[in-house]
């Protein structure tokens, strides 16, 4: 059976799939591995043979469709995040990069370990392939050529044996954590989301207007002298029934049809009138709604305002449904693939407003594969381009960090001319997914076998208890000050630590853990800072030690 597995790594790879992702699902005191379960079935099956192992294009392929993934849904949150917490939570993680640094220093001191031993430790107790990679290729500089091939390896033995506790004990980490502060991700997600205007719960409401001082204003003057943040619907004006413009105004007895929390609808209440037990958001004989997909690929990344629907169609736009999230629209909202908005307007402009917004759920399976292709090439050449710092030594973003950098600039802009660069909601989800199983059974079988054999050889077990230290000491202090004196929400916390980490397998427990994107923000927040600092601090201490 070993030797089929060998023969077809592709078989190989969907029986660690097929094994891991069930057993991800199983729960024990409410806490559960989620997708990380496959690079624990990969390093079991991985560890039986030395050539049952998955091809390293798989490897690579999945990692790198992971975070350009990521940082596609995440660039427009990673740049807003810098003008709320983002050089905040960037600090703490650099703070924590160096203090797992000051903890490879010393167990290099009491274990006198050489310093190619302990920079490929520091390496591997933070899960970087690029810091192990910067320490290679830094020994090749200085390295007798009769020592060469030896001072080459040790490195990797550090990075095998305290790989896999990187992983395993951040997310104990986590799980302890979990268990201490008994975390409610869905009451934090909602809170959050209160707080920027997004899933809160939308509710109608039609109001009948009597008070005369806001007579003969427009709706959009009232709206933004009282910052309420509701959409006008439908209006009633001597019995019959029209949209209610941002530039329509009220008179005494007019009926209007009020969106929004029941927060902003009470202050619009206590302005226009009082609540009225007429519904007018029910009688659809004249004005009717519906939600339509948004699949033009000629309106994504465009902001709703500029669509001009109530001049074109008589139609307003009254909720968005993005993912399972639903938020009230604005002039500056942007559309993008994917979303369901409902619009409300005279029934003869439906097909209209559905040619025009695409509404084709096919259309939102397919992937533009020039703007997928370019947007990933790009980022790998980003990430294979040297930088050059000072000490004559080059640093390289490689298959990671390039396409992640460029993903987040990409996503941010959402469309240049006629490239659209973000996916489709459920497209996006899909490749993610595949991206990270991919990444996780190459990366487990990959280093089973390399770990069971320097792990039973002398000094690995001390190197491996020195490394399961760093990873889990240092992965608990930063939730512990994150929590208690940055007060980050434990759903972005996590996200950082799977950041600071630069560990997939990390942010997909946090993602089954939070049952929301709240990780992905924190992870794409700072995963850009913590690669460069950990490739920068595994050849500082290369070269202070040695």
């Amino acid at each position: 059976m070993i030797q089929i597995l060998i023969d077809n790594p592709l078989l190989l790879l969907f029986t660690v799939a097929a094994i891991g992702y069930p057993l991800g699902r199983i729960k024990f005191r409410g806490t559960s591995l989620g997708v990380a379960a496959v690079l624990f079935v990969g390093l079991a099956i991985g560890s039986l043979h030395p050539d049952l192992k998955l091809p390293e294009i798989m490897y690579s392929l999945g990692l790198v469709l992971f975070v350009y993934t990521i940082g596609l849904s995440s660039g427009r949150g990673f740049f807003a995040s810098f003008r709320r917490k983002g050089l905040r939570d960037n600090l703490l993680v650099m703070g924590a990069l160096v203090f797992a640094a000051l903890l490879a220093a010393i167990a290099h001191t009491v274990l006198s370990l050489k310093p190619t031993l302990t920079a490929g430790m520091f390496a591997g107790s933070l899960t970087n392939t690029p810091a192990l990679a910067s320490v290679v290729e830094a020994i090749k500089g200085f390295a007798p050529p009769q020592l060469l091939d030896q001072m080459l390896a040790e490195p990797v033995v550090g990075y095998s044996v305290t790989y896999p506790m990187g992983v395993i004990g951040v997310i104990l980490a986590i799980g302890l954590a979990q268990q201490l502060r008994k975390t409610d991700y869905a009451a934090e997600a909602l809170r959050l989301r209160d707080l920027g205007g997004l899933n809160r719960r939308i509710f109608n409401r039609t109001i009948r207007v009597t008070n005369p001082d806001i007579c003969h204003h427009p709706i959009h003057e009232i709206i933004r002298q009282n910052r309420w943040d509701v959409i006008f619907g439908r209006m009633k004006h001597e019995g019959k029934l029209g949209l209610a413009h941002g530039w329509v105004s009220f008179c005494p007895g007019d009926l209007v049809t009020v969106v929004g929390s029941l927060e902003e609808l009470d202050k619009v209440t206590s302005c226009l009138g009082e609540e009225s037990h007429e519904r007018i958001e029910l009688d659809r004989t004249e004005l009717d709604y519906r939600r339509f997909f948004v699949s033009n690929s000629q309106l994504a990344g465009h902001r709703l305002r500029d669509l001009n629907l109530p001049q074109q169609f008589g139609a307003v736009v009254t909720r968005v449904r993005r993912g399972d999230v639903e938020f009230l629209p604005h002039g500056d909202t942007v559309l993008e693939l994917g979303d369901r908005i409902r619009v409300l307007t005279r029934r003869e402009n439906m097909d209209a407003i559905a040619a025009f917004l695409g509404d084709s759920y096919r259309a939102l399976s397919e992937i533009d594969i020039l703007s997928f292709s370019l947007g990933l090439a790009l980022g790998l050449l980003v990430g294979i381009v040297p930088i050059p710092l000072p000490g004559g030594v080059n640093l390289k973003l490689g298959i990671a960090g390039g396409p992640l950098i460029v993903a987040l600039i990409l996503g941010a802009q959402e469309r240049t001319g006629p490239m659209v660069w973000s996916l489709p909601y459920s497209a996006n989800l899909t490749l993610r997914q595949f991206g990270l199983i991919l990444f996780l059974a190459g990366i487990g079988t990959r280093s089973g076998y390399a770990f069971v054999s320097t792990f039973t050889q002398g000094g690995g077990l001390l190197i491996f208890v020195a490394g399961a230290l760093i990873t889990c000491v240092t992965a608990l202090a930063m939730l512990w000050i994150g929590q208690r004196v940055f007060k980050i929400p434990m759903g972005v916390l996590i996200g950082m630590l799977a950041g600071m980490q630069t560990q997939p397998a990390v942010l997909g427990f946090a993602l089954e853990q939070t049952g929301n994107d709240l990780p992905n923000i924190g992870y794409a927040t700072v995963y850009p800072i913590a690669t460069i600092g950990k490739i920068l601090l595994a050849q500082l201490l290369l070269t202070l030690l040695r």
